[in-house]
Protein backbone atom coordinates (compact mmCIF):
# COMPACT_ATOMS: atom_id res chain seq x y z
CA UNK A 1 0.00 0.00 0.00
CA UNK A 2 1.11 3.40 -1.14
CA UNK A 3 1.59 6.19 1.16
CA UNK A 4 3.08 10.01 1.25
CA UNK A 5 5.52 10.97 3.72
CA UNK A 6 7.36 13.95 4.27
CA UNK A 7 11.32 13.98 4.73
CA UNK A 8 13.78 17.04 6.10
CA UNK A 9 16.37 17.23 3.67
CA UNK A 10 19.92 18.42 4.15
CA UNK A 11 18.57 22.20 3.53
CA UNK A 12 16.43 22.70 5.70
CA UNK A 13 13.40 21.84 3.17
CA UNK A 14 10.28 19.33 3.27
CA UNK A 15 10.50 16.62 0.39
CA UNK A 16 6.77 15.31 -0.64
CA UNK A 17 7.70 11.88 -1.62
CA UNK A 18 5.40 8.72 -2.27
CA UNK A 19 6.52 5.26 -0.89
CA UNK A 20 5.12 2.03 -0.23
CA UNK A 21 6.38 -0.87 1.65
CA UNK A 22 8.41 -4.06 -0.09
CA UNK A 23 9.83 -7.05 1.73
CA UNK A 24 9.28 -4.35 4.93
CA UNK A 25 11.42 -1.70 3.65
CA UNK A 26 10.16 1.69 2.85
CA UNK A 27 10.62 2.27 -1.03
CA UNK A 28 10.37 5.89 -3.28
CA UNK A 29 7.84 5.26 -5.79
CA UNK A 30 8.19 8.90 -6.47
CA UNK A 31 9.43 12.23 -5.65
CA UNK A 32 6.75 14.77 -5.80
CA UNK A 33 8.99 17.60 -4.58
CA UNK A 34 10.81 20.08 -2.42
CA UNK A 35 8.41 22.91 -0.24
CA UNK A 36 10.50 25.59 1.53
CA UNK A 37 7.34 27.42 2.70
CA UNK A 38 3.76 26.21 4.34
CA UNK A 39 2.12 27.30 0.89
CA UNK A 40 4.71 25.42 -1.47
CA UNK A 41 4.50 22.06 1.23
CA UNK A 42 0.44 22.26 1.11
CA UNK A 43 0.48 22.36 -3.33
CA UNK A 44 2.64 19.02 -2.99
CA UNK A 45 0.28 17.49 -0.39
CA UNK A 46 -2.27 18.17 -2.64
CA UNK A 47 -0.63 17.05 -5.50
CA UNK A 48 0.71 13.99 -3.68
CA UNK A 49 -2.59 13.01 -3.01
CA UNK A 50 -4.09 13.34 -6.34
CA UNK A 51 -1.61 10.43 -7.50
CA UNK A 52 -2.08 8.85 -4.81
CA UNK A 53 -5.89 8.66 -6.08
CA UNK A 54 -6.09 5.35 -7.59
CA UNK A 55 -8.93 2.66 -6.95
CA UNK A 56 -6.29 -0.05 -6.15
CA UNK A 57 -5.17 2.44 -3.31
CA UNK A 58 -7.05 1.49 0.32
CA UNK A 59 -9.25 4.07 2.07
CA UNK A 60 -10.09 4.17 5.43
CA UNK A 61 -14.31 3.69 5.58
CA UNK A 62 -15.10 7.20 7.85
CA UNK A 63 -19.16 6.47 6.74
CA UNK A 64 -19.56 9.98 4.86
CA UNK A 65 -20.18 10.03 1.14
CA UNK A 66 -17.77 12.82 -0.95
CA UNK A 67 -20.28 15.43 -2.65
CA UNK A 68 -19.54 14.95 -6.66
CA UNK A 69 -18.07 18.31 -8.63
CA UNK A 70 -20.76 19.20 -11.02
CA UNK A 71 -18.47 21.52 -14.17
CA UNK A 72 -20.31 23.18 -16.68
CA UNK A 73 -20.23 21.63 -20.19
CA UNK A 74 -18.41 23.54 -22.34
CA UNK A 75 -18.63 21.38 -25.28
CA UNK A 76 -20.88 18.61 -26.71
CA UNK A 77 -18.47 15.54 -27.69
CA UNK A 78 -19.64 15.58 -31.53
CA UNK A 79 -18.96 19.00 -32.28
CA UNK A 80 -22.41 20.51 -31.78
CA UNK A 81 -21.54 23.92 -29.47
CA UNK A 82 -23.69 23.88 -26.67
CA UNK A 83 -24.40 27.31 -24.32
CA UNK A 84 -22.95 27.59 -21.38
CA UNK A 85 -24.37 26.74 -18.05
CA UNK A 86 -25.62 29.56 -16.38
CA UNK A 87 -23.45 30.31 -12.98
CA UNK A 88 -25.19 28.66 -9.79
CA UNK A 89 -26.06 31.93 -6.88
CA UNK A 90 -23.36 32.92 -4.73
CA UNK A 91 -24.97 31.06 -1.64
CA UNK A 92 -24.87 27.43 -4.01
CA UNK A 93 -21.32 28.01 -4.99
CA UNK A 94 -20.01 28.49 -2.00
CA UNK A 95 -21.22 25.29 -0.89
CA UNK A 96 -19.83 23.35 -3.74
CA UNK A 97 -16.88 24.92 -2.67
CA UNK A 98 -16.60 23.57 0.68
CA UNK A 99 -16.80 20.26 -1.03
CA UNK A 100 -14.00 20.99 -3.58
CA UNK A 101 -10.49 19.01 -2.41
CA UNK A 102 -8.65 22.32 -0.34
CA UNK A 103 -5.20 23.25 -0.08
CA UNK A 104 -3.35 22.75 3.23
CA UNK A 105 -1.75 26.39 4.33
CA UNK A 106 -0.24 25.60 7.11
CA UNK A 107 -0.10 22.78 9.77
CA UNK A 108 0.22 23.02 13.76
CA UNK A 109 -0.02 20.98 17.20
CA UNK A 110 -2.59 23.12 19.26
CA UNK A 111 -3.86 20.85 21.11
CA UNK A 112 -0.55 20.00 22.41
CA UNK A 113 0.39 23.48 23.31
CA UNK A 114 -2.90 24.40 24.78
CA UNK A 115 -2.95 21.32 27.13
CA UNK A 116 0.52 22.13 28.03
CA UNK A 117 -0.80 25.99 28.79
CA UNK A 118 -3.77 24.84 30.40
CA UNK A 119 -0.95 22.62 33.13
CA UNK A 120 1.21 26.28 33.05
CA UNK A 121 -2.10 28.43 33.52
CA UNK A 122 -3.53 25.75 36.85
CA UNK A 123 -0.10 26.06 38.23
CA UNK A 124 -0.17 29.50 38.44
CA UNK A 125 3.27 30.03 36.13
CA UNK A 126 1.49 32.14 33.61
CA UNK A 127 0.63 35.01 36.44
CA UNK A 128 4.15 34.45 38.26
CA UNK A 129 5.94 35.13 34.55
CA UNK A 130 4.61 36.46 31.18
CA UNK A 131 3.43 35.68 28.14
CA UNK A 132 6.94 34.74 26.13
CA UNK A 133 8.41 32.83 29.00
CA UNK A 134 5.54 30.85 29.12
CA UNK A 135 6.20 29.91 25.47
CA UNK A 136 9.69 29.19 25.94
CA UNK A 137 9.16 26.93 28.60
CA UNK A 138 6.12 24.68 26.78
CA UNK A 139 8.97 24.33 23.19
CA UNK A 140 11.52 23.34 25.89
CA UNK A 141 9.31 20.67 27.41
CA UNK A 142 8.13 19.39 23.55
CA UNK A 143 11.67 19.40 21.97
CA UNK A 144 14.76 20.62 23.80
CA UNK A 145 16.81 22.59 21.39
CA UNK A 146 18.29 26.22 20.98
CA UNK A 147 17.01 29.16 21.96
CA UNK A 148 17.29 30.13 18.17
CA UNK A 149 15.17 27.24 17.08
CA UNK A 150 12.82 28.00 19.63
CA UNK A 151 10.56 30.00 17.35
CA UNK A 152 9.85 27.09 14.82
CA UNK A 153 8.78 24.48 17.56
CA UNK A 154 5.98 27.67 18.81
CA UNK A 155 5.76 27.62 15.26
CA UNK A 156 4.93 23.36 14.15
CA UNK A 157 2.36 24.20 17.39
CA UNK A 158 0.46 26.94 15.59
CA UNK A 159 1.79 29.69 17.89
CA UNK A 160 3.05 32.64 16.30
CA UNK A 161 6.33 33.09 18.36
CA UNK A 162 8.22 36.15 19.35
CA UNK A 163 11.01 37.31 17.54
CA UNK A 164 14.31 36.47 18.32
CA UNK A 165 15.75 39.43 20.34
CA UNK A 166 12.87 39.52 22.63
CA UNK A 167 13.30 35.87 23.44
CA UNK A 168 16.80 37.43 24.52
CA UNK A 169 15.16 40.27 26.08
CA UNK A 170 12.69 38.10 27.98
CA UNK A 171 15.67 35.50 29.39
CA UNK A 172 17.41 38.89 31.11
CA UNK A 173 13.89 39.73 32.08
CA UNK A 174 13.77 36.26 33.92
CA UNK A 175 17.03 36.86 35.64
CA UNK A 176 16.24 40.82 36.36
CA UNK A 177 12.89 39.90 37.63
CA UNK A 178 14.23 36.52 39.85
CA UNK A 179 11.33 34.27 37.40
CA UNK A 180 12.84 31.78 39.74
CA UNK A 181 11.79 32.84 42.86
CA UNK A 182 8.21 33.58 41.97
CA UNK A 183 7.80 30.04 40.51
CA UNK A 184 9.22 28.76 43.81
CA UNK A 185 6.27 30.58 45.32
CA UNK A 186 3.49 28.90 42.57
CA UNK A 187 4.91 25.28 43.49
CA UNK A 188 4.82 25.63 46.95
CA UNK A 189 1.40 27.16 47.09
CA UNK A 190 -0.03 24.30 45.04
CA UNK A 191 2.28 21.78 46.95
CA UNK A 192 1.15 22.78 50.13
CA UNK A 193 -2.48 22.87 49.65
CA UNK A 194 -2.83 19.48 47.87
CA UNK A 195 0.34 17.42 49.14
CA UNK A 196 2.56 16.80 52.17
CA UNK A 197 5.73 19.51 53.06
CA UNK A 198 6.84 17.01 55.67
CA UNK A 199 8.91 15.05 53.97
CA UNK A 200 11.23 16.43 51.02
CA UNK A 201 13.16 14.04 48.27
CA UNK A 202 16.33 15.68 46.95
CA UNK A 203 18.78 14.80 44.19
CA UNK A 204 21.60 15.83 41.05
CA UNK A 205 21.81 15.74 38.13
CA UNK A 206 24.60 17.52 35.32
CA UNK A 207 23.26 19.30 31.90
CA UNK A 208 26.73 19.66 29.45
CA UNK A 209 26.89 22.43 26.73
CA UNK A 210 28.22 21.79 23.35
CA UNK A 211 30.91 24.62 24.08
CA UNK A 212 34.50 24.86 23.42
CA UNK A 213 34.97 27.04 26.45
CA UNK A 214 34.50 27.33 29.97
CA UNK A 215 33.24 30.69 31.83
CA UNK A 216 32.01 31.40 35.26
CA UNK A 217 28.92 28.68 35.63
CA UNK A 218 29.62 26.38 32.35
CA UNK A 219 32.26 24.38 33.72
CA UNK A 220 33.96 20.97 33.15
CA UNK A 221 32.75 18.46 36.09
CA UNK A 222 32.21 15.02 36.91
CA UNK A 223 29.63 14.09 34.44
CA UNK A 224 27.35 11.66 34.66
CA UNK A 225 26.91 11.20 31.40
CA UNK A 226 30.75 10.60 30.97
CA UNK A 227 31.20 13.98 28.83
CA UNK A 228 34.06 16.25 28.47
CA UNK A 229 32.22 19.13 27.83
CA UNK A 230 31.24 22.03 29.94
CA UNK A 231 28.45 21.65 32.01
CA UNK A 232 25.98 23.32 35.39
CA UNK A 233 24.96 20.79 38.31
CA UNK A 234 21.49 21.20 38.92
CA UNK A 235 19.84 20.26 42.18
CA UNK A 236 16.19 19.55 42.69
CA UNK A 237 14.19 19.63 46.02
CA UNK A 238 10.28 17.86 45.42
CA UNK A 239 7.56 16.78 47.57
CA UNK A 240 7.15 13.13 48.46
CA UNK A 241 4.90 12.88 44.96
CA UNK A 242 7.70 14.17 43.33
CA UNK A 243 6.66 18.02 42.59
CA UNK A 244 9.16 20.42 42.12
CA UNK A 245 9.82 22.72 45.10
CA UNK A 246 13.17 24.09 44.89
CA UNK A 247 16.08 24.27 42.18
CA UNK A 248 19.42 25.52 42.23
CA UNK A 249 22.08 25.49 39.43
CA UNK A 250 25.66 25.43 40.54
CA UNK A 251 29.07 25.49 39.25
CA UNK A 252 29.89 22.58 36.78
CA UNK A 253 32.82 21.50 38.77
CA UNK A 254 30.93 22.31 42.32
CA UNK A 255 30.89 18.39 44.45
CA UNK A 256 27.25 16.69 44.52
CA UNK A 257 27.36 16.84 48.55
CA UNK A 258 27.98 20.50 48.81
CA UNK A 259 24.63 21.44 46.90
CA UNK A 260 22.21 19.71 49.36
CA UNK A 261 23.05 22.36 52.22
CA UNK A 262 22.12 25.77 50.10
CA UNK A 263 19.18 24.55 48.32
CA UNK A 264 17.67 23.25 52.03
CA UNK A 265 18.43 26.12 53.93
CA UNK A 266 17.08 28.17 50.72
CA UNK A 267 14.09 26.20 50.74
CA UNK A 268 13.05 26.73 54.19
CA UNK A 269 14.00 30.33 54.80
CA UNK A 270 11.95 31.42 51.90
CA UNK A 271 8.93 29.67 52.98
CA UNK A 272 9.80 29.96 57.21
CA UNK A 273 9.46 25.97 57.50
CA UNK A 274 10.49 24.41 60.84
CA UNK A 275 9.68 20.87 60.56
CA UNK A 276 11.16 18.86 57.75
CA UNK A 277 12.93 15.62 56.92
CA UNK A 278 14.55 15.35 53.86
CA UNK A 279 15.50 12.13 51.62
CA UNK A 280 18.71 12.01 49.64
CA UNK A 281 20.42 9.30 47.77
CA UNK A 282 24.16 8.18 49.15
CA UNK A 283 25.60 10.72 46.81
CA UNK A 284 24.67 12.94 49.35
CA UNK A 285 26.19 11.04 52.60
CA UNK A 286 28.93 13.13 53.98
CA UNK A 287 29.43 13.57 57.31
CA UNK A 288 29.63 17.33 56.87
CA UNK A 289 26.26 17.04 55.56
CA UNK A 290 24.71 15.23 57.98
CA UNK A 291 26.09 16.99 60.46
CA UNK A 292 25.01 20.63 58.75
CA UNK A 293 21.42 19.00 58.74
CA UNK A 294 21.59 17.77 62.53
CA UNK A 295 22.47 21.70 63.54
CA UNK A 296 20.06 22.72 61.61
CA UNK A 297 17.05 20.44 63.20
CA UNK A 298 16.47 18.93 59.74
CA UNK A 299 15.44 15.63 59.33
CA UNK A 300 16.58 13.25 57.19
CA UNK A 301 16.87 9.80 55.29
CA UNK A 302 19.98 9.16 53.61
CA UNK A 303 20.58 6.09 51.29
CA UNK A 304 23.87 3.94 52.56
CA UNK A 305 26.28 2.00 50.16
CA UNK A 306 26.53 -1.44 50.63
CA UNK A 307 29.89 -1.99 51.24
CA UNK A 308 28.93 -0.07 54.34
CA UNK A 309 26.95 -2.86 55.69
CA UNK A 310 29.72 -5.34 57.08
CA UNK A 311 31.21 -2.52 59.57
CA UNK A 312 27.55 -1.41 60.67
CA UNK A 313 26.36 -5.17 60.87
CA UNK A 314 29.30 -6.46 62.58
CA UNK A 315 27.37 -7.52 65.66
CA UNK A 316 24.80 -8.85 63.82
CA UNK A 317 26.87 -10.76 61.49
CA UNK A 318 28.53 -12.81 64.94
CA UNK A 319 25.46 -13.96 66.16
CA UNK A 320 23.15 -14.62 63.43
CA UNK A 321 25.58 -15.10 61.12
CA UNK A 322 25.07 -13.14 57.30
CA UNK A 323 22.08 -14.94 56.11
CA UNK A 324 18.62 -12.98 55.82
CA UNK A 325 14.97 -13.50 55.32
CA UNK A 326 13.58 -11.91 52.29
CA UNK A 327 12.34 -8.10 53.78
CA UNK A 328 14.13 -8.84 56.90
CA UNK A 329 14.79 -5.56 58.69
CA UNK A 330 17.55 -4.37 60.97
CA UNK A 331 18.04 -1.15 63.53
CA UNK A 332 20.57 -0.74 64.92
CA UNK A 333 23.34 2.37 64.79
CA UNK A 334 26.42 3.44 62.65
CA UNK A 335 29.28 5.34 63.38
CA UNK A 336 28.95 9.00 62.54
CA UNK A 337 32.60 9.18 61.61
CA UNK A 338 33.74 7.16 59.05
CA UNK A 339 33.56 2.98 59.59
CA UNK A 340 33.83 1.06 63.65
CA UNK A 341 36.53 -0.52 64.35
CA UNK A 342 36.43 -3.85 66.21
CA UNK A 343 32.88 -2.42 67.34
CA UNK A 344 32.96 0.48 70.47
CA UNK A 345 31.76 -0.60 73.99
CA UNK A 346 28.45 1.13 75.10
CA UNK A 347 26.94 1.65 71.75
CA UNK A 348 27.50 -1.46 69.14
CA UNK A 349 29.49 -3.74 70.94
CA UNK A 350 30.27 -7.32 69.42
CA UNK A 351 29.73 -8.40 72.46
CA UNK A 352 26.03 -7.73 73.00
CA UNK A 353 23.77 -10.27 71.43
CA UNK A 354 20.86 -7.38 71.34
CA UNK A 355 21.25 -4.72 68.62
CA UNK A 356 21.32 -1.54 70.45
CA UNK A 357 18.35 1.03 69.65
CA UNK A 358 19.34 4.44 69.02
CA UNK A 359 19.00 7.19 71.31
CA UNK A 360 20.41 10.61 70.52
CA UNK A 361 20.87 11.63 74.10
CA UNK A 362 23.42 8.15 74.93
CA UNK A 363 24.84 7.45 71.38
CA UNK A 364 25.85 11.11 70.51
CA UNK A 365 28.36 9.43 68.27
CA UNK A 366 26.18 7.75 65.98
CA UNK A 367 23.59 7.85 63.93
CA UNK A 368 20.48 4.92 63.63
CA UNK A 369 20.93 2.99 60.91
CA UNK A 370 17.50 0.61 59.55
Amino acid sequence: MAFIRRVRTASGATAVQIAAYRAGRQEIVKHVGSAHTDAELGVLMQRARELLGDPAQGVLDLGVEPTPRVLPLAGAPGGQGVLPAVPAPPARRSAAARDSSGRVLATGSRLLYDALLGVVTALGFTAATDEVFCDLVIARIVEPTSLLDAGRVLTDLGRRPASYPTMNRTLRKAVKSNYRDRVAAACFARASTVGDLTLCLYDVTTLYFEAEHEDGLRKVGCSKERRVDPQVVVGLLVDRQGFPLEIGCFEGNKAETSTLIPIITQFRERHGLADLAVTADAGMLSAANLKALDEAHVRFIVGSRVTRAPADLESHFHWHGDAFTDGQVIDTITPKTGRARGGKVGENDTARRAEPVWDPTQHTGSWRAV
